[in-house]
């Protein structure tokens, strides 16, 4: 009888196969130089000696060290129990196989509740860490199984950067945020993940939304045009302290989702659309410095604080704009999408903050280097290229940032140049004409599921309304003001309903942060064997 070696403590061993006994036993043991296991004798011993079963030889192997040893079936008893219990599990033979450690497998829901894949590596315990190094050596190919395209682990599954092309694949949706029927993620959907996994980088559209309005009211209550409605300039201070105040809660929360899962954060930088979001906070930076009372800031602001908010934004146009440039596998043409226009708008935001702390010619240079990436991004939307995946046949909000890039632009050109002349009046109109095309079509906006960012596509209304309001300034007539006032106010109303809507999610229906299922997807698709010839289109 062979004795089997005791597996070491603290590792897990999974059975691979069964080694039966037949016929070839004898042989295959003289062959190895050991003797052949033998039922019993066969001619000697006594008829009344009950012949003792074999037990049967198990290989097993541990999922940590990748250790092989024999086990002879020996059944374990279960401190919690009491009751014997057969702790091996027979796998198949084929050595591609795992026995369902796959996406797909018996262990998928054990594998699926581990949080800790999007946690960042700083943040695990020294122990894991100290096993990392090992793990990856030693380990199986988890994603590797039945032939099954993937990484050496978890982790390194995790880390890799997804391709632009995988998120249209197996996302859906005009924000891309819905995952396919046919695909698998990595974390499960039937449980509720941690807070911070569910706190996307969209929620700054608040802040957008909010810092515009302080803008907005600014203007009502400062505006020789608009002298007639007697704004009281307080409206602008209350709803600029209420803009700050979410502004910090919502950084400070984004901050903690960067300390302990950068690599969430890391999923969301790579998303065709969210990567866009990665200029809101910024962008907020610049409305609240703009929007800022009287009563508290002065009316020519400091040099740092302009910089302070463009850094970031140039660091992140040089990256993205790049990637537009070379043409590779996150060219223009494959990723753009309407909120391309956050990427956009933060150089004419910046032109206007520019002008604000008297440096005229950084803000004309803004202008330029928006211009032209403006004029890129509305030419690719506008044609519908086949490579743009993105856009939907159907109209969402989304679509109202088409509206917030000449606005912006018609309004920086005022802030540097000090006039409303030809040039601000041409971007002023395009915006007025996108604005009135798509009022037209207010119904089909309906049956879209609400979501945090959905506050991104406020500031679009207010920024066209500031623009009105500086064109009333210019072109004082009744059309001209009457027209400032209706877009005023249709903004802020849609502000209200937004507010009212985020309440009623947050402490009514408690569904305001759903799962983000959009940074779980796997980088190859490993959730089924059924075809898909959208996929196939893409992978092609």
């Amino acid at each position: 009888m062979v004795s089997s070696p005791s597996p070491p403590a603290g590792q897990i061993f999974v059975d691979i196969h069964t080694v039966l006994r037949d016929g070839n036993d004898g042989i295959a043991s003289l062959r190895d130089g050991q003797q052949p296991i033998r039922a019993g004798a066969a001619g000697g011993g006594s008829s009344g000696e009950a012949r003792k079963p074999m037990p049967l030889l198990v290989r097993q192997i541990s999922l940590e060290s990748g250790i092989a040893v024999l086990d002879t079936g020996k059944e374990v008893k279960r401190a919690s129990s009491g009751k014997a219990k057969a702790d091996n599990r027979v796998l198949s033979r084929n050595g591609k196989s795992l026995g369902g450690l796959s996406a797909t497998g018996g262990d998928a829901a054990h594998r699926k509740g581990d949080f800790n894949i999007f946690r960042t590596k700083s943040t695990l315990g020294s122990r894991q860490n100290s096993l990392l190094p090992s793990r990856r050596e030693n380990r199986p190919d988890l994603h590797c199984a039945n032939g099954a395209p993937g990484s050496a682990g978890m982790g390194d599954r995790v880390t890799d950067s997804v391709p632009a092309g995988r998120y249209f694949a197996a996302l859906r949706g005009p924000e891309l945020d819905q995952v396919r029927d046919y695909e698998d993620i990595l974390l499960p959907k039937d449980e509720v993940w941690p807070f911070l996994l569910r706190f996307p980088i969209g929620c700054f559209g608040m802040c957008l939304g909010l810092g515009s309005q302080a803008i907005l009211w600014g203007a009502l209550a400062t505006s020789p045009a608009m002298a007639f409605l007697h704004v009281t300039p307080d409206i602008n201070l209350a709803l600029w302290l209420i803009a700050l105040a979410v502004f910090a809660a919502v950084a400070v929360t984004y901050t903690l989702k960067c300390i302990f899962y950068f690599e969430a954060i890391r999923r969301e930088y790579f998303h065709p659309v969210r990567v866009n979001f990665f200029f809101a906070p910024w962008i907020a930076c610049m409305f609240l410095a703009i929007g800022a009372p009287p009563r508290i800031a002065p009316k020519l602001l400091h040099p740092a604080t302009w910089c302070t908010c463009i850094a970031p934004v140039f660091v992140l146009e040089l990256k993205i704009y790049g990637q537009w440039l070379s043409g590779g596998k996150r060219r223009l043409s494959k990723v753009a999408n309407p909120s391309s226009h956050l990427s956009v708008v933060g150089n004419f935001v910046g032109a206007i903050l520019a002008a604000r702390v008297g440096w005229e010619e950084a803000g004309k240079f803004l202008w330029a280097v928006g211009l032209a990436h403006y004029l890129c991004v509305f030419v690719t939307l506008y044609q519908r290229l086949p490579t743009s995946e993105a856009l939907p046949k159907e109209l969402h909000p989304v679509y109202s940032l088409f509206i917030a890039t000449p606005s912006a632009a018609s309004i920086a050109w005022k802030a540097i140049y000090g006039e409303f002349d030809a040039v601000s009046r041409t971007f002023y109109f395009i915006a007025l004409f996108l604005y009135c095309s798509l009022v037209v079509r207010i119904n089909f906006f309906r049956g879209f599921r609400f979501s945090m960012a959905w506050w991104a596509y406020t500031f679009p209304m207010t920024t066209a309304s500031v623009a009105t309001i500086r064109y009333a300034e210019e072109v004082p007539c009744a059309f001209s003001k009457g027209l400032a006032l209706s877009l005023s106010l249709m903004s802020s109303i849609m502000v209200s309903l937004l507010f009212l809507c985020t309440l009623l999610h947050a402490f009514v229906w408690r569904s305001l942060f759903p799962n983000d299922l959009a940074i779980a997807i796997t980088r190859d698709r490993s959730g089924g064997t059924r075809s898909h010839g959208k996929e196939k289109r893409h992978a092609k």
